[in-house]
């Protein structure tokens, strides 16, 4: 199925960067002394791509298909002209919507990204510090069926005022017909954003959101803080959440759902995606112009995801999102939903950059049903079973977690 110029619109705002992406070598003694005062180490050629949710989930969707609107801010500078130049060379049109800022320099990260260790960052915040929630105007979404939003934690117009006004913007598109979806990002705790109430931000928000795809453990840290920072400091563990238990799980999501969430998805990183829905039909019919169908109504679900040779993870999780709204915006229910995400996902991570490895929607499709294999989830829920997302794509047959 494609999706023409006729078909739905996703407008995806928010954080935009240039990433600085050197090639390191394999060795994890290596990657792991990398920043010391006073030593030079020898790396490899860098892979300059843009970075953020606005080019990650919304180049990610224009390879899918999706005829996509970007929305973004930027400096009048050598990196501002970096990121125009990219995103022309994929499509001019997905240019035009770079707002630009003359005082302001263009965000930038340094990304050391080393096989068999997790990504770090050395981040400049730069234009994405001024965009405000009053800077998204309705011409910016005119005509459009989706709206996603990508990393308000680390966006300081998004949270100082502790969502206020993004819970207004967000309530004004809703009123407009469009269907809304937030992702989220890590809250580094020494900057402002570490004093931002996030659970109560997200009571604030939640209500006009649709779909929520925060990673797990950002989720974690923004609705149990104190939890998520005992834990940390008591197991060397990523995901910290996942091996909580998956009573934990279905903890976050019920307080999401509570909050207002039509659909809560939370990325598990090798582990694959796991999602609740409302059981609320009303709520369900308030996903706007998307209008998702009784397929999603009252649902837990986890997907594994699939096997791949790992190159580098920086953007995997915005690529997993982009492949979950592609489906959704084609009418698909949710275990399509979560099986194109995890595929898009595991092509992201088969190159260094963010985007370069997704194909389009048939060639996505097409490697799903070719049989390509799942790796092992190592997550236990009570009547899950790996069989159940491994002939997926082509049956219309729903296997919930928790079967009826």
């Amino acid at each position: 199925m494609s999706v023409s110029a006729t078909n739905p619109i996703a407008v995806v705002a928010g954080h935009i960067c240039l990433d600085i992406i050197p090639a390191i070598n394999a060795n994890p003694t290596l990657a792991g002394q990398l920043v010391q005062p006073g030593k030079l180490s020898h790396v490899g050629p860098a892979t300059i791509a843009t970075g953020g949710a606005v080019a990650n989930t919304g180049l990610a969707l224009h390879r899918l298909g999706v005829k996509t609107r970007l929305l973004g801010k930027i400096g009048d500078d050598l990196f501002g002209r970096a990121i125009l130049d990219i995103l022309s060379r994929h499509d001019p049109r997905l240019a035009t919507g770079m707002m630009i800022d003359p005082t302001i320099p263009s965000s930038y990260t340094l990304v050391l990204s080393a096989p068999g260790l997790d990504r770090s960052f050395l981040h400049c915040a730069g234009a994405n510090d001024t965009f405000r929630p009053v800077d998204i105007e309705p011409a910016h979404v005119a005509g459009a069926t989706l709206f996603h939003f990508g990393y308000p934690p680390i966006m300081r117009g998004f949270y100082v005022d502790g969502g206020v006004e993004f819970a207004a913007l967000l309530r004004r598109l809703k009123a407009s017909g469009l269907a809304t979806s937030l992702d989220a990002a890590h809250v580094d705790i020494d900057a402002p954003a570490g004093e931002v109430d996030w659970r109560q931000y997200l009571a604030r928000v939640l209500p006009h959101v649709d779909f929520f795809v925060p990673s797990v453990d950002e989720l974690f840290f923004m609705l149990e803080r104190d939890l998520a920072e005992e834990a940390a400091s008591a197991a060397d563990k990523q995901h910290l959440a996942i091996y909580s238990g998956t009573g934990l799980l279905q903890q976050l999501t019920n307080s999401l759902l509570n909050m207002g969430v039509a659909v809560a998805a939370h990325k598990l990183g090798e582990e694959g995606i796991y999602l609740r829905t409302t059981s609320d039909p009303a709520r369900l019919k308030r996903t706007g112009a998307l209008a998702l169908s009784e397929r999603w109504l009252g649902r837990e679900l986890l997907a594994p995801a699939f096997d791949v040779d790992v190159v580098g993870t920086t953007g995997a999780g915005d690529c997993a999102v982009a492949g979950f709204l592609a489906a959704a915006l084609r009418g698909f229910g949710p275990e399509e939903a979560l099986t194109a995400a995890v595929a898009a996902g595991a092509c992201n991570v088969e190159v260094a950059d963010a985007t370069s490895g997704i194909p389009s929607w048939d060639a996505l499709h097409a490697r799903i049903a070719s049989g390509w294999p799942r790796r092992q989830c190592g997550i236990d829920l009570p009547g899950w079973r790996y069989e159940h997302f491994t002939a997926l794509w082509h049956g219309p047959n729903d296997h919930a977690v928790h079967p009826a």
